[in-house]
């Protein structure tokens, strides 16, 4: 949801709660609004706590990750996927790097708070050792 529509969604709920009950209706749509935006700061720190608990730039495995992307994504959902905060590569555009343990890793670019694309760098896999004939 855009910041516009929950602002014009606040603001209609104030207005309707004064059309039907006067100031007490204000009250209550204030009320309630006040409640959802400790609703949203809550989960935030949920997903922070959790993100605090891990290397920054970590993930278990990066081409999990990946695959589990999508365009439009926010910057916490990706966090609430990693479990760990990205580390900052470049500002404009603004992209953050996840890598995992066998140094495989994902590079998401954010526009707007959104990924807007996001790139596997693979480590080149070792040669075989070969068997003599």
């Amino acid at each position: 949801m855009t910041a516009i529509i929950s602002w014009g969604l606040a603001m209609a709920a104030l207005a309707a709660g004064y059309l039907s009950y006067g100031w007490r209706g204000v009250a209550l749509a204030a009320t309630v609004i006040v409640f959802w935006l400790l609703l949203v700061f809550s989960r935030a720190m949920r997903t922070m706590r959790a993100a605090s608990a891990r290397p920054v730039g970590s993930v278990d495995n990066a081409v999990m990750l990946q695959s589990r992307l999508h365009e439009g994504m926010r910057l916490m959902d990706i966090i609430k996927l990693t479990r760990s905060l990205g580390t900052p590569v470049r500002d404009d555009p603004e992209t953050f790097r996840w890598h995992d343990a066998a140094g495989d890793a994902v590079l998401v670019e954010l526009k707007r708070g959104k990924a807007v694309r996001w790139l596997l760098e693979r480590v080149p896999p070792s040669q075989p050792p070969t068997s003599p004939p």
